[in-house]
């Protein structure tokens, strides 16, 4: 049996994909991917409007292609890890 850090990284590794493999490249979020993401699996999803969700995707673009690619989804969550702390 898998530890649960073990099991929390493969959710968030299955989460990524789960939403990134609906349009486009199947390993980068577009902004609607990294929307419907945000906003299913986050709690914080529900509380932040279409420009809020617009400013995190910007923020998070860190190459500027206008997708979020996994190094940039690990940033987030390493983000809301601390936030959450």
């Amino acid at each position: 049996m898998a530890c649960p850090l073990d099991q929390a990284i493969a959710l968030m590794v299955a989460v990524f994909h789960k939403y990134s493999c609906k349009e486009g490249d199947k390993n980068t979020l577009n902004k609607k991917e990294m929307k419907e993401l945000i906003q299913k699996e986050l709690t914080i999803g529900s509380h932040l409007n279409d420009s809020e969700i617009k400013g995190l995707m910007a923020a998070l673009d860190s190459d500027y292609d206008q997708e979020v690619n996994f190094q940039e989804y690990v940033t987030f969550l390493g983000s809301l890890a601390m936030i959450y702390n």
